[in-house]
């Protein structure tokens, strides 16, 4: 029952993302970054995100910053299409660090990965 209700809460987080970003003042790519990073990074500290999630969704984040430079390689600038591809990626990104924080799997007293266990360290 708790995965069902997770798993609607992520597909409406999903689905008023794009609405949400619509109303939400562009950000450059640097600050989108900086901010996607800042998440990560509080989130290992809360441990609402743990060891191997915060890998995976830095290897994303990572990988949004080589298909960035990709991008500005091939033309000098970003283009309004390789903008909205970008803003696109990133906001899937910041969905999956959302979901990440709030799907309960902390990390245990003792730093070790795992599910959440009703404690918080």
């Amino acid at each position: 029952m708790k995965r069902l209700l997770l798993s609607l809460s992520a597909l409406a987080i999903v689905s008023a993302a794009p609405l949400a970003a619509q109303a939400a003042p562009w950000q450059s790519v640097n600050q989108r970054q900086a901010n996607l990073d800042r998440r990560i990074d509080q989130g290992v500290r809360s441990g609402e995100i743990t060891r191997s999630e915060a890998q995976r969704l830095r290897g994303e984040f990572r990988s949004l910053g080589r298909l960035e430079v990709q991008y500005r390689r091939s033309g000098g600038g970003l283009s309004m299409q390789e903008r909205r591809d970008l803003d696109m990626r990133f906001d899937r990104l910041s969905q999956r660090i959302y979901v990440q924080k709030h799907d309960r799997q902390d990390r245990d007293l003792h730093g070790r990965d795992g599910h959440h266990d009703g404690r918080r360290g």
